[in-house]
């Protein structure tokens, strides 16, 4: 943009020249020099911080699909990259095992309960020891628990969506035995489509929530959509201290981008890109704003670049 500006003043002062309106003196010879001293400093320069650019990625949550108990697979209803709603039915363990638990809990709890009855007919009577009915009532509550947790692995049996999404890389067969610590597939959730953009830190002093957004993605070349910024991340990998035994080790700290996140004006479009779609976003802050034209066309041509430009 700065080498069309440039050009631009050539060729009118070469235009002005020409037809007499201007006498090619020294001041004029050295004037594109001027020129483009003044569009850095002035303008382009300024435009980091006054809309400052980065690369944009779309970023969806991935949920690892680990069981919460083990057993043997005896259906895989998920298809791989196939939408799925909430709630339903991924893959199917082996109840038998469960439900004959839970039968037998049943069955102990029954028995339990009726000696209890007993106890407490005999406490009535006078001819019964309040102990008993005591230890009997434990015994009872004791096998209630055990009841409820048995019915809750049997219910784990079959493993169901977490959120609306889909399954990808799915590798799980019928047949395989699966253990309730590893992961067994990976399903990416579609509820909520997280958009943000790396700004350098020297570029990121102006931007706040509420600032208008523009940007373009690999995906849709020649098409720019707006939105605003929702947060400034406050921490990055380089910030962040984790415990440990050991003292701090020196390393060579780098100016790493900071994250801005935001959002699209049209939902719709963030919903239609898959996730790890790249693009680029341009934040319009409040200083600088004579810079803004400038950084909207720029992104126009990258747009259109898109098209051509595959990286």
């Amino acid at each position: 943009m700065i080498v069309f500006l440039l050009n631009s003043y050539i060729a009118l002062l070469v235009l002005f020249v020409w037809v007499g309106f201007v006498r090619l003196n020294l001041f004029w010879k050295l004037s594109p020099v001027l020129v483009l001293l003044a569009l850095l400093v002035g303008l382009f320069i300024p435009m980091g911080w006054g809309a400052p650019e980065g690369p944009a990625a779309v970023i969806r949550n991935s949920v690892q699909i680990i069981p919460s108990v083990a057993g043997e697979v005896i259906d895989v209803s998920a298809v791989a990259n196939r939408p799925i709603k909430e709630g339903d039915v991924l893959f199917r363990i082996d109840p038998v095992p469960y439900k004959a638990q839970v039968d037998a809990i049943e069955a102990q709890l029954k028995l339990a309960q009726t000696r209890l009855a007993e106890m407490s007919q005999l406490q009535n009577r006078g001819t019964g020891r309040a102990f008993d009915v005591e230890q009997h009532q434990a015994e009872a509550d004791q096998l209630m628990a055990q009841l409820d947790g048995a019915k809750w692995n049997l219910d784990k049996t079959t493993v169901r969506a977490p959120a609306a999404g889909y399954v990808t890389n799915l590798a799980l067969r019928k047949g395989a035995r699966v253990t309730a610590q590893s992961p067994v597939m990976a399903f990416i959730d579609i509820s909520e489509t997280i958009l943000g953009a790396e700004i350098p830190q020297i570029d990121a002093r102006y931007v706040e929530p509420g600032q208008p957004v523009e940007v373009t993605f690999k995906a849709f070349p020649g098409e720019v959509h707006a939105g605003r910024v929702e947060a400034v991340l406050q921490a990055i990998a380089t910030g962040q201290a984790q415990p440990g035994g050991l003292a701090v080790a020196p390393s060579q700290v780098q100016a790493a981008p900071f994250v801005v996140r935001f959002k699209l004006d049209d939902p719709k479009v963030g919903h239609r890109l898959p996730a790890g779609s790249t693009g680029t976003a341009a934040v319009y802050t409040e200083h600088v704003q004579a810079a803004h034209v400038i950084r909207k066309v720029v992104l126009r041509q990258t747009a259109i670049l898109n098209y051509v430009n595959p990286f």
